[in-house]
């Protein structure tokens, strides 16, 4: 398989969409903008059960159903460096508190530093629903 992101072969991940069909190498994914989710293979999440995973091309990423609008100056509370001003691949938006807005890498590496049961929401402290939406958006 030829990968979509570089063009070179030996692509083994293919987009899980249905009818998709388009190959990339995992380190391309990321710089291709492509979303691994994380999620449990039953219809609701009990963390007892194994996670599967699915990966999603460019094309087929979840968008965030975002009613916030990003206020100018707006900083990730992360790193305190500024969010840009718009929805993209590299930004996050979390739902319930509309106010908070991250870089998705700084996210990544909370989560990675975090107990697992200690990843939370840095704004409202909310741990399940903000950990579902961070398994749907691929982090």
């Amino acid at each position: 398989q030829r990968c979509f992101i570089c063009g070179k072969s030996g692509a083994t991940i293919t987009c899980c969409k249905e009818d998709c069909g388009q190959s990339f190498h995992l380190p391309c994914a990321k710089e291709g903008g492509c979303v691994t989710q994380y999620i449990t293979p039953y219809s609701t999440c009990h963390f007892a059960h194994p996670f599967s995973h699915q990966v999603l091309c460019c094309a087929h990423c979840p968008e965030q159903k975002v009613e916030a609008t990003l206020k100018p100056g707006t900083k990730c509370p992360i790193c305190m460096e500024p969010v840009e001003d718009r929805k993209t691949y590299s930004t996050m938006v979390r739902p319930l508190c509309k106010r908070a807005w991250f870089h998705k890498d700084c996210i990544q590496k909370q989560a990675i530093h975090s107990v697992f049961f200690g990843f939370c929401c840095p704004y409202c402290q909310n741990y399940y629903q903000f950990l579902m939406e961070v398994f749907i958006m691929g982090i």
